[in-house]
């Protein structure tokens, strides 16, 4: 095991890394756009939720980082349809279809991505049903659109005081290097990764689950920041009970970007029958911290505890409701 960082000095490094600070560029699109958590659709949640007649619409879209694009493109392609898929599931849905948006020089560049996009659809079962081209522009430029539906929702609002934190994550992988991304999805057979498909959609239509998120870019602690401010409670995370792979220093694995990784909230006697579900699929889930009042989200170890981010003080998300600003 590699020795992990001093506490104070763990969550210093998470403060400032871009990874967790890029979400903090989400206030200014929504605050010209006069979006609230309060708008249509509900922004703040992994997907935009939809009142449909017998559930629920959702509706997602991701851009990819150039240079991960440009270094990794197959795998870029290959994410393309895995986050937005997650993002789906994280809210109790069922994916349906994807949409995809690339930018190339030229088609020789631009085939290793959509070859990737192609791979992931096959493997998943989610159909790719059209996009937009540009084989005429400087670089590489990725964004993929899906759509899904829900029985029941998993909404990023709803976690509260008293519930428990339980992180669910694939462990069976490794990084694919030099980014932050923890892959477990290419060495998993495309039966396992459908059959894991499954296991939050049931959990939301059973009511086991209170709230939820994928865990995305900004890993596991930048991911409970935001759970916890769109649910406007507090959040403390126990390092020790994190599902963790062995050999991973423990900042980095804060800040990773897991294939397969979801934070949930849940009244304590649901627990059990949630991390025995995951079990089912193979993957690894755990309590691992508690749900409670205020706006801070601390990290404790056994060295003690420390804070990481107060969203009251330094808002995140800054979601809350306003009035609409003109452009």
């Amino acid at each position: 095991m590699k020795p992990h960082l001093p506490l104070r000095k763990m969550v210093q490094e998470l403060r400032e890394h871009p990874s967790i600070r890029g979400k903090l560029d989400i206030s200014a699109s929504t605050q010209t756009l006069g979006l609230s958590s309060e708008s249509d659709g509900h922004p703040g949640d992994d997907c935009a939720v939809l009142p449909a007649s017998d559930g629920f619409d959702l509706f997602s879209c991701e851009g990819f980082i150039n240079a991960f694009v440009k270094t990794d493109p197959w795998f870029a392609g290959w994410c393309g349809v895995m986050v937005n898929i997650s993002d789906i599931l994280s809210m109790g849905g069922r994916p349906r279809a994807i949409t995809n948006a690339i930018w190339a020089p030229n088609a020789e560049q631009a085939q290793p991505v959509l070859a990737g996009m192609k791979a992931a659809s096959q493997a998943y079962g989610v159909p790719i049903v059209g996009g937009h081209t540009n084989l005429r522009t400087e670089e590489l430029q990725l964004s993929v659109s899906i759509i899904g539906q829900a029985k029941a929702l998993i909404s990023s609002f709803a976690a509260r005081p008293g519930d428990v934190l339980i992180c669910a994550v694939d462990l069976r992988g490794s990084y694919r290097e030099p980014f932050d991304n923890w892959n477990a999805a290419l060495t998993t057979p495309p039966a396992q990764l459908r059959a894991a498909m499954e296991v939050l959609p049931t959990l939301a239509e059973d009511g086991l689950v209170t709230s939820g998120k994928d865990i995305s870019q900004g890993g596991i602690v930048g991911t409970a920041l935001m759970l916890a401010e769109t649910s406007g409670v507090s959040i403390n995370i126990q390092l020790e009970a994190l599902p963790h792979p062995s050999g991973v220093e423990m900042t980095r694995w804060l800040r990773s970007f897991p294939s397969y990784g979801f934070l949930l909230s849940a009244r304590a006697e649901h627990a059990s029958a949630i991390c025995a579900a995951f079990a089912q699929s193979g993957v690894a889930a755990s309590i691992c911290g508690d749900v409670g009042d205020g706006s801070a989200v601390h990290l404790t170890a056994r060295e003690g505890s420390a804070l990481f981010w107060d969203y009251a003080r330094t808002p995140y998300l800054n979601l809350s409701a306003r009035e609409t600003q003109d452009a």
